[in-house]
């Protein structure tokens, strides 16, 4: 009989080591190898599916869009249709394929309630105010959570982005290419579940290999 329990409670910490150690499993992914149905566009018409090389993304394909957000924010916004969280990691690649200067972006957003009611990261070329920083929208104009001075070093090739979310201590992580050290980091809490998704406030990118895990 103790030969039993003994085995029975190794075996149970095996088990519960095991399922420690498993990260944790995407619970959101797409390549667009299979279009993009998956995602609501807001301005369906400034968004295409590409292909290069047997490769498929999405891209935005015009600086303006017909999308008028009630208060100042992006009008390129793709949000993941049925999927909403509090806590989770978002992992992307991204390109660039217009230099438009110093505000030069791309956007992700999360905890999306609607369009009033939203943070975002704008990953701008260089940072002010108004770029390069994580953003909120609640019911007012885009209002900087934080005073990032690092530059965001784009270029015409493509590059990887992560943002965590935690909403029980409130923070948020922003990763470019460097996937230790963060980019940008803030804590606030005004937001709990909601939507994420991709995007820019005018520019041109083009969106791969998105991954969402609950964390």
């Amino acid at each position: 009989m103790l030969r039993f329990v003994v085995s029975s409670t190794f075996t149970l910490l095996l088990v519960a080591s095991a399922v420690a150690e498993k990260p944790n499993k995407p619970v959101f992914s797409d390549d667009f190898e299979n279009g993009h149905d998956r995602w609501q566009m807001l301005d369906p018409e400034t968004w295409k599916l590409s292909t290069h090389d047997g490769n498929s993304t999405i891209e935005i394909t015009e600086r303006g869009s017909a999308y008028k957000p009630p208060v100042r924010s992006p009008g390129h916004v793709a949000l993941i249709r049925d999927l909403e969280l509090g806590s989770f990691e978002i992992t992307f690649r991204v390109r660039s394929t217009k230099d438009t200067g110093n505000h030069r972006d791309c956007c992700v957003f999360f905890n999306y309630q609607d369009d009033q009611h939203f943070y975002y990261v704008h990953l701008g070329a260089k940072p002010d105010p108004h770029s390069g920083q994580i953003m909120i929208v609640n019911e007012a104009p885009r209002l900087a959570l934080t005073k990032n001075e690092s530059l965001t070093p784009w270029d015409d090739q493509w590059h990887k982005v992560r943002v965590t979310r935690d909403v029980d201590s409130g923070k948020i992580d922003v990763f470019f290419d460097d996937m230790s050290k963060p980019h940008m980091s803030v804590t606030d809490k005004t937001f709990g579940k909601g939507q994420i998704g991709l995007g820019s406030f005018d520019d041109l990118n083009e969106f791969d290999d998105v991954v969402v895990r609950r964390l």
